[in-house]
């Protein structure tokens, strides 16, 4: 009998340290700002955000500063419009910084890095980031490269033009029928 109890309060004790496991697990994916602070919402507008997330990392000179909070579309622009929480202990970045889809490593996930300008301004809470660049898209760049291969495969199978100071070739020498000669007089 008394094996049995012990073998339930080992249960329940494991049950309970799983149940924490879970519960650190989610606050910290959840977790809404960087510092204790508090955050200020700023927005981007990017042509092409590719797999970035949202959650996703901000970061200036390889440190977090902030996440982004949400990604949205445009309906007038059809731009994608990154809503990004910035830590407020961050509150003099300079108002005419650059926002960048970056990669981490080759094919790493994809994170905000943001790169300060020289304005006397700070970003200040509802501000837009007007200066951004959108992701770099390995995909297009493997496409583009294929194409300009191929194009330049096309080009050498056909002849050379002639050069553009290169003289003109004579024209050919015309051969008239031979005269009848006419019969003297």
């Amino acid at each position: 009998m008394q094996s049995r109890a012990l073998e339930i309060l080992v249960g329940f004790f494991v049950c309970i340290g799983v149940a924490a496991v879970f519960v650190l697990t989610f606050r910290v994916a959840s977790q809404d700002h960087v510092g204790s602070g508090g955050i200020y919402e700023v927005t981007a507008k990017f042509d092409n955000i590719g797999a970035l997330t949202r959650g996703a990392a901000v970061k200036m000179a390889g440190v977090k500063i902030g996440s982004v909070k949400g990604i949205s579309i445009d309906p007038k622009t059809f731009q994608a419009v990154v809503a990004i929480d910035i830590d407020k202990t961050r509150n003099d970045i300079p108002l005419d910084s650059t926002a960048k889809i970056m990669t981490a490593g080759l094919l790493g996930e994809q994170y905000i890095g943001l790169e300060p300008g020289g304005d006397d301004q700070s970003l200040q809470n509802g501000s837009e980031i007007k200066f951004t660049q959108s992701a770099f898209i390995l995909e297009n760049i493997i496409g583009q490269l294929l194409v300009s291969m191929t194009q330049k495969g096309k080009d050498s199978d056909s002849p050379a033009p002639a050069p553009a100071n290169a003289p003109a070739p004579a024209p050919a020498p015309a051969t008239a029928p031979a005269a009848k000669a006419a019969p003297a007089k």
